[in-house]
């Protein structure tokens, strides 16, 4: 019996390699996409994409056009192809912006890119592709099933944004004096991720991360500054606790503000 099953199945295999090769051959082009989409929902994913790719320039400006179309891009988005797909997906609802299919293209176009986003260390190119992609979906199409859906990655792709000016904050901060005050550079990268991202989950650290710097600014300035120095430091106190009044970096937080009161008093 198993034998049986193992023959089957690899007759089931090649004949159905050679139906696939005879349709690369074909110079039908109606039979390759009806193969393309019984290949589709086969899942086959990368035999649908590779046959669509051949033909669907064949049918631009034909009836059968926005489905070749689309279902190539859907295709690639299926097989983890996320750049292929969106390209795809824009093209799509680019030419027609009032498709049939237009509110999924602008979806998945962005939420591909969402897919495809590197790690926070790489470059972000690609983040900020998905938020503007998944924004313009939600422009388009407010009321749509999906917008939950592309709010919440919006709000996970600026996160990793956000979490990115803050290690770059955090690196000029490390820094220190070594070769110009970066801590200058610190308190410029997070104030523009604060107002550029300012309901990030990473706004408190990013002001924890001002203040501290503002303070070791102020710490290693010369005399005539200090006093100054120390009285922005009391001010960036002040709106810290003024917005995270439970803070876990509370105590740190009045730490400082002692040090830098005791100077101003000076």
């Amino acid at each position: 019996m198993r034998k049986f099953l193992f023959t089957l199945l690899a007759s089931m295999v090649i004949t159905s390699c050679g139906e696939y090769q005879k349709v690369l051959k074909s110079t039908d082009n109606n039979y390759k996409l009806e193969y393309a989409k019984k290949a589709f929902e086969e899942k086959k994913y990368v035999q649908a994409a590779t046959i669509l790719t051949d033909i669907v320039t064949v049918f631009k400006g034909t009836d059968k056009a926005e489905d070749a179309l689309y279902l190539l891009a859907l295709s690639n988005y299926e097989n983890k192809d996320y750049v292929s797909s969106g390209m795809n997906f824009k093209t799509y609802y680019t030419r027609f912006p009032k498709g049939k299919y237009t509110e999924l293209a602008r979806f998945y176009c962005g939420y591909g890119y969402y897919l495809d986003s590197p790690e926070t260390q790489l470059d972000q190119s690609g983040t900020i592709k998905a938020i503007e992609e998944l924004q313009g979906f939600l422009d388009y199409f407010p009321k749509s099933d999906k917008v939950s859906i592309a709010q919440n990655a919006i709000f996970e792709l600026q996160d990793k944004l956000t979490l990115k000016e803050l290690q770059n904050a955090q690196l000029y901060y490390n820094l220190g004096n070594y070769m110009g005050n970066n801590y200058e550079s610190a308190v410029i990268v997070a104030k523009n991720a604060i107002k550029n991202y300012p309901y990030s989950r990473y706004k408190e650290d990013l002001e924890l991360l001002v203040l501290k710097s503002r303070y070791q600014e102020a710490s290693q300035s010369v005399e005539e500054k200090k006093v100054d120095r120390f009285r922005t430091v009391i001010d960036e106190y002040y709106s810290f606790i003024n917005n995270y009044p439970e803070s876990p970096n509370r105590k740190e937080a009045d730490n400082i503000f002692k040090i830098a009161q005791h100077h101003v008093k000076d």
